[in-house]
């Protein structure tokens, strides 16, 4: 990559990747104003005009668009609690709770939060 130095074993990765730095979208949306980068976004997207959800779950009748959706929403069934406070041991379903917790009681603090989480299965679509 011209911008930051990443390599990619095929070129279509690197196209792919310069994006983040461009911001160049090229899916758009037939319904609405949406843009995106990855044509897989794009699909994820129309599930909204559509309102299908295929991922469901096995504990309850939830249904969700994404598959991260509902490996989010599984943890509330299992209790598990992937993320965790590097100053406090405190633990957090998702990240958005790890998040929240930084900002309210370590405020000033400097902590690198995970981009993500090895998930223990992926769950097709039903």
């Amino acid at each position: 990559c011209e911008y930051c130095q990443a390599r990619f074993k095929q070129n279509s990765g690197l196209q792919v990747h310069i994006r983040t730095h461009t911001g160049e979208k090229p899916y758009k949306c037939q319904l609405c104003a949406a843009e995106y980068s990855h044509y897989s976004a794009l699909q994820i997207h129309n599930r909204t005009h559509t309102g299908e959800k295929p991922y469901g779950c096995e504990y309850c009748q939830a249904r969700f668009k994404q598959n991260s959706g509902l490996q989010v929403h599984i943890r509330t069934h299992t209790g598990e609690k992937p993320y965790k406070c590097e100053l406090c041991e405190a633990k957090f379903s998702d990240k958005s709770g790890l998040q929240s917790h930084v900002k309210n009681h370590h405020p000033g603090q400097n902590l690198i939060l995970p981009n993500t989480v090895k998930l223990n299965s992926i769950i097709a679509p039903l």
